[in-house]
């Protein structure tokens, strides 16, 4: 399969759960807007997903790949197969133990990590605490599933695991329907959320194992065992969880800052929604496939398609997010008003998620650099560097949040998560070049400036087309005018964009293919 068809399996699995997503928070926003349930619901997910990105995202698709191709590559399907079921044994074990615990101790971490500033609202606190423990358990779902994804994709069968996160919306969606039907009361509507949540962690590992049941790597359960392979796999993981969790463990810092003002919280959720589509599509698709294919080039001792792999990626990321990054800045009012505001989603609360939407796509290039370096350093077994690098802008992040919060509200976390994320990324992109891990390519960086030409030609074309369509796209128009405004200003900037790209030379169809377009 060619590099860019791996890219667009994944990519396209992200697109569906991220456009479930939107119409999940849709409903959300009407059924709860940025109230107490809101509030309640965002912190409580928040937990659980942050601890989901340490062990899964984080740990198995940045140490356990290398590892499970190098056992395929050396000693076969049925080594790799025994190693896995090692590593499943120990993975299960830690997780039941970890969840017991946070179940039993619940209350404590609402109030001391999780939202102490909920703590004055005794409802509000109560609320967090049981919608935590119902959702909990998905992280152990969760966390074997991201392992058999990790082994799927490494065996290039990336659709199963790329659609699977789709069935969390889905199920959601059909509980907000529900509550919508029979006029649930917004307590009522985060308790059926909150089981929902739980439902989609089951179904989504069902999924999974299923697929790397027919990929012919049925695994079963062994009595955990630290073999050498599991304990190489460990010394790994930690920093790798750090590392690929660094985003998670900001937003549940900046959730902890955040509690201390009504509704922050969730506008910070719902403005992370929208700048977690591209980052996605784009991002985790680049970082799912360049990790295994790097792996592989490099252990072949094939520098030079190491580089290629690594320029393209980058390439493939900066056209695609500049240009993303240009319209949450210059158009996410009229995104906003579009998607949330409705119900119990206010005009004021559109103001408020936009300016924090606009923030965050300057932050956007630097996040998904981040996923196109780091696979830089995993594939060379490295997780040290990039955990160190991590640590420098979680300080960052923290340090900005608590000075920037008192001053700018939600905004000024925004700031805080976009400059620790644009550390992050300039430290491991300076560290690759001085270690000579990262090939000068003359194409890369002629096409850089042109891609930067061609997104500001953009931002200039869709500013004055707002200003144009300045009543389809306001709050006193009909929902039909401001989703075909909100339509063609994004049409129309995919014209100008890529018009400009292909007449100033950014891009090219016939090296995009040669660049791209090669076959395993």
């Amino acid at each position: 399969m060619s590099l860019i068809k791996q890219f667009a399996t994944v990519a396209s699995g992200t697109l569906m759960s991220r456009l479930f997503g939107f119409i999940r928070e849709m409903l959300m926003a009407a059924a709860v807007g940025t109230g107490p349930v809101a509030d309640a619901f965002n912190a409580a997910f928040r937990f659980p997903n942050t601890f989901r990105r340490l062990f899964a995202e984080g740990a198995f698709n940045s140490a356990f790949v290398p590892l499970f191709a190098k056992q395929i590559e050396e000693d076969g399907l049925d080594s790799a197969r025994r190693f896995s079921e090692e590593v499943f044994g120990v993975l299960f074990s830690i997780l039941l133990i970890l969840t017991i615990i946070m179940e039993l101790t619940m209350p404590f971490l609402v109030r001391y990590v999780i939202a102490p500033g909920f703590t004055d609202d005794a409802t509000k606190f109560s609320a967090t605490v049981r919608f935590a423990v119902i959702m909990f358990p998905y992280l152990a779902c969760m966390s074997l599933a991201a392992m058999m994804g990790g082994m799927l994709n490494s065996l290039h069968r990336y659709f199963a695991a790329a659609i699977a996160p789709v069935f969390l919306n889905i199920i959601l969606i059909g509980v907000l329907f529900y509550a919508w039907i029979y006029k649930l009361d917004p307590w009522h509507v985060g308790i059926g959320l909150s089981w929902g949540v739980m439902a989609s962690g089951v179904v989504q590992l069902v999924i999974v194992w299923i697929a790397v049941a027919n990929a012919g790597m049925k695994i079963g359960f062994r009595f955990p065992r630290f073999t050498d392979n599991v304990r190489r796999l460990l010394w790994l993981a930690l920093p790798a969880a750090i590392t690929g969790g660094i985003t998670q463990i900001n937003l549940l810092i900046n959730t902890n800052i955040a509690s201390a003002q009504s509704g922050a919280v969730s506008s910070l959720v719902y403005a992370d929604r929208l700048y977690q589509l591209p980052l996605g599509v784009v991002g985790i698709a680049v970082a799912t496939v360049l990790l295994p294919e790097l792996s592989r080039a490099l252990r072949s001792g094939n520098l030079k398609e190491a580089d290629n792999l690594q320029n393209r990626s980058v390439e493939f990321t900066l056209l695609l997010t500049l240009p993303a990054a240009a319209a949450f800045l210059v158009m996410s009012e009229p995104i906003v008003r579009l998607l949330f505001e409705r119900g119990h989603f206010s005009a004021q609360s559109t103001t408020i998620v936009a300016g924090i939407l606009g923030i965050y796509g300057l932050g956007l290039p630097a996040f998904v650099l981040i996923k196109a370096f780091i696979p830089g350093f995993f594939a060379r077994e490295d997780t040290k560097t990039p955990m160190i690098f991590a640590g420098i802008s979680v300080a960052v992040n923290i340090s900005l949040a608590l000075t920037l919060f008192p001053i700018l509200s939600a905004r000024g976390i925004a700031i805080a998560e976009i400059s620790a994320g644009w550390v992050n990324a300039i430290l491991l992109f300076i560290t690759l070049v001085r270690r000579r891990q990262w090939g000068r390519d003359r194409i890369l960086l002629k096409r850089i400036p042109r891609i930067l030409l061609s997104t500001i030609i953009m931002a200039i074309a869709l500013h004055y087309a707002i200003g144009y369509l300045s009543y389809p796209l306001s709050a006193n128009a009909p929902l039909s005018y401001r989703a075909v405004g909100v339509l063609s200003l994004v049409f129309g900037a995919i014209i100008v964009y890529f018009g400009s790209a292909f007449l100033l030379g950014a891009t090219n169809i016939s090296l995009l293919k040669r660049g791209l377009l090669r076959k395993r």
